[in-house]
């Protein structure tokens, strides 16, 4: 026999396009206990189980406000919404001042972005379309004992709300079949979801030209052929971390994998960037998500683990770094992986004495890692002195290592990364681009050693060196010539509204923005995109986003962002060769 012992929803509060899988606790004939399904099509012992999915057909007894969709519509909501939709009328009847502040971007086709990137992907719009099973022709309608309506809309285990179950209320029902008469066998086991709730929509985010020209007013076709691309990094807040304890001030249906991921994809999906670089991306949720997903956007996907000498959890969940590009701009030549734990041990074999290797390895060894990609483009390179040669690019990503007392690790890391960059850079004459969370602010002897190429000695970090690795601190240094890309903000001409509202958002000490991290304790910048100066220059940025409006819901990951981090993104040019 089969038995149904416990029925619950992941979540409270239903969203739309988020899929809702309930967790069933079964009781097998074994006598074991698994929440692994038995569908009508795999029966065990001759029994299997039956869902289905209802949708309340009663009256709509409140109003979905669409500005704050978990609560009830008000008037000053309305009259809100009705001065931002004014407010989005005015600006696309006077394109030419918006023109003037950000630029004009296409935004059809590779390469192109739009001038008001909302996170909200064309082809991700909400719809009904979603797959919620084999569904009836003629779909039931029953009445339970209080002589309420309920329609059926799904047949299988999982279910994701469409636009026509807003606002109601969704039941699902499950029950063991014997599986030749198809007939129940015992109780059936229901459960109520609360009211649908429209998706939250993104607060557009634009892509503001820092070079200065004009080539924010020119069209997709010039753009596309001026040997300019783009880059995203971006943090996404592995599942495995983002639990209530840490994020308590985040509504639990807003933290749920099932809602994140798809708020994430669109955010992603919509900034239409060439090469994307991700961290705390799961083993399990690229393989099963992120890959198949972007892979129909046109993306081709490198993926590098973690290692797992520290991490204790299932293997399938350990996290790292993501690197995918656009097919249709960039053929991938070759991929480096770089695991500092085997950096360490390589480390301690020849600069720690034997007595203290252990320690120094319990020290060393974070499971860190970096994914380097060499990347060929398609598109032409104008402006090369030799426009027939091939134009690659070197991408890094990486998450460096996050205990803030280990300031000697981080700086390790860093270097150790930075010269196998080196070595790339010495066989082959290629532009740089280092991207990744490097938990690191600005002022920290990483950050200044990807800035400057060096460490000041009297370096307060420096003290921090129990084993004696950074010595001697003159030769912890590079020759790269990075150049972080949102400095660029900080050297921008002119006094538009919008450029003043960016330079507000940065520090004008380091150059660097105000914040990529928002949390309910700690905020500051720690996420960078760097770049080697002399083979490319930055384009445009992506606008900063502003505390005050991340701060009404206390902080980040919100309904409204599924990361703690933000999405950092600069478009690129490469520029005419020079031999280093």
């Amino acid at each position: 026999m089969l038995t149904v012992l416990r029925v619950h929803l992941p979540s409270e509060i239903p969203v739309v396009g988020c899929e809702i899988t309930p967790y069933v606790l079964l009781r097998r004939p074994d006598g074991s206990i698994s929440n692994d399904d038995v569908p009508e099509s795999a029966p065990l012992n001759g029994y299997c189980m039956r869902y289905k999915w209802y949708r309340n057909q009663g009256d709509q007894k409140v109003a979905v406000c669409s500005v704050h969709p978990t609560e009830q519509a008000t008037l000053q909501c309305l009259h809100h919404r009705s001065l931002h939709d004014r407010a989005k009328k005015t600006l696309s009847e006077n394109g030419a001042d918006e023109d003037e502040a950000f630029g004009r971007f296409n935004s059809g086709g590779s390469g192109g972005f739009t001038s008001g990137l909302s996170g909200v992907a064309p082809n991700l719009v909400q719809t009904s379309g979603f797959n919620n099973g084999p569904a009836s022709m003629y779909p039931t309608t029953v009445a339970d004992k209080n002589g309420e309506a309920w329609s059926e809309v799904g047949l299988s285990r999982t279910y994701t709300p469409t636009a026509e179950d807003i606002n109601h209320i969704l039941k699902f029902e499950c029950v063991t079949i014997d599986a030749e008469t198809r007939t129940p066998v015992g109780n059936i086991n229901t459960v109520l979801t609360s009211r649908v709730i429209p998706a939250p929509s993104p607060t557009p985010r634009r892509m503001i030209p820092v070079n200065g020209d004009l080539l924010g007013q020119l069209d997709l076709d010039v753009r596309t052929s001026s040997g300019t691309f783009s880059v995203l990094s971006y943090n996404i807040l592995s599942d495995v971390y983002a639990t209530s304890e840490a994020y308590s001030y985040c509504p639990t249906w807003a933290l749920s994998w099932p809602y994140r991921r798809q708020n994430l994809l669109r955010e992603i999906i919509g900034y239409h960037a060439d090469i994307l670089c991700l961290q705390e991306v799961q083993n399990d949720h690229f393989e099963e998500y992120f890959a198949p997903e972007l892979d129909k956007h046109g993306y081709q996907a490198l993926y590098k683990k973690k290692t797992s000498e520290v991490y204790g959890g299932n293997p399938n969940t350990i996290d790292g770094c993501a690197t995918f590009f656009r097919r249709d701009r960039f053929s991938h030549v070759k991929k480096y992986e770089v695991e500092f734990n085997k950096a360490a041990q390589s480390l301690t074999d020849v600069a720690i004495q034997a007595g203290q290797k252990k320690v120094a390895l319990s020290r060393l060894i974070k499971d860190n890692i970096a994914l380097i990609v060499v990347l060929e483009a398609k598109f032409s390179n104008h402006g090369s002195d030799n426009p027939g040669k091939r134009q690659l690019i070197c991408v890094a990503n990486t998450h460096v290592n996050v205990h803030h007392e280990h300031k000697d690790v981080k700086l390790w890391q860093v270097h150790t990364l930075l010269k196998g960059l080196e070595k790339i850079a010495v066989s082959a004459d290629i532009p740089m681009l280092v991207c990744g969370d490097f938990n690191s602010v600005p002022g920290s002897a990483p950050h200044a050693l990807l800035a400057n190429g060096k460490i000041e000695q009297l370096h307060p970090d420096l003290a921090v060196d129990p084993l004696g690795i950074l010595h001697p601190t003159h030769k912890i240094t590079h020759q790269l010539p990075l150049v972080s890309a949102y400095s660029s903000f900080a050297r921008m001409a002119g006094v538009s509204p919008g450029l003043e509202q960016q330079r507000r958002r940065m520090d004008a000490t380091t150059h660097e923005p105000l914040f990529t991290n928002c949390t309910r304790d700690f905020i500051g910048t720690v996420d960078y995109i760097f770049y080697t100066a002399d083979s490319l220059t930055v384009e445009s940025l992506l606008e900063l986003l502003d505390e005050e409006n991340l701060r009404k819901n206390t902080a980040i990951p919100s309904p409204e962002w599924s990361s703690d981090h933000i999405a950092l993104l600069a478009e690129f040019r490469c520029k005419p060769r020079i031999r280093r």
